[in-house]
């Protein structure tokens, strides 16, 4: 097996690639997430879906027009929340 191998290789366990790999992946997810939500949030003048939701009431910006980012801004910061609390497990 090729985990086997390159834990061989390296003088360590599979146990530990595994947990480094996934640390490794996480820690990019969250890198990718938080620069979705920089994107979204500078193109909307906000940090968050609540200062999103504020401003589209207050009427900055039109219900239609934001509709799409508005889930989607949400998704993020949920997974973004998601990421954190496997990243604390590991």
């Amino acid at each position: 097996m090729l985990l086997n191998d390159i834990a061989e290789k390296f003088a360590t366990t599979p146990e530990q690639i595994q947990q480094e790999s996934l640390r490794l992946y996480l820690e990019r997810r969250q890198r990718f997430v938080e620069s979705e939500l920089l994107v979204l949030g500078f193109h909307y003048g906000v940090q968050t879906v609540e200062q999103l939701d504020s401003a589209i009431e207050k009427g900055r910006f039109h219900e239609a027009e934001a509709f799409e980012d508005y889930f989607r801004f949400d998704y993020l910061e949920s997974e973004l929340d998601s990421v954190r609390e496997l990243l604390a497990q590991l």
